[in-house]
């Protein structure tokens, strides 16, 4: 089943569950802000996604600026850190199987459908 790492706020998150919804396979949203991901969780999405860490963090939210920005930090810290403060995470990331993309621009989700 597809998986949909999802923040309804986000409308670039929403664009994408209508592209999964429109797709009319089965899928499982993630609100990651409530169910908030573990270390290992995390971790291993960011090898499905094959990027680094640092790749998956929203640089512009005001948590990263004020408490991370400039500082030298081990993948682990910045997982760390996405587990913290969830809303760091870039947003949505889609899971199909063993692949997984994120979905800026939510047509990047078409590629794993």
């Amino acid at each position: 089943m597809i998986k949909i790492y999802h923040n309804p706020r986000c409308r670039k998150s929403r664009e994408g569950l209508q592209l999964l919804k429109e797709s009319k396979q089965g899928y499982k949203i993630i609100e990651y802000l409530k169910e908030t991901l573990s270390f290992d969780e995390l971790k291993s999405i960011i090898n499905l996604l094959g990027i680094t860490p640092l790749e998956l963090i929203r640089k512009n939210e005001s948590i990263w600026k004020k408490n991370y920005k400039g500082k030298e930090l081990t993948n682990d810290e910045v997982i760390r850190a996405m587990t913290e403060h969830p809303k760091l995470i870039e947003r949505p990331i889609v899971i199909n199987k063993e692949k997984a993309i994120i979905g800026r621009p939510p047509e990047n989700i078409k590629y794993i459908l």
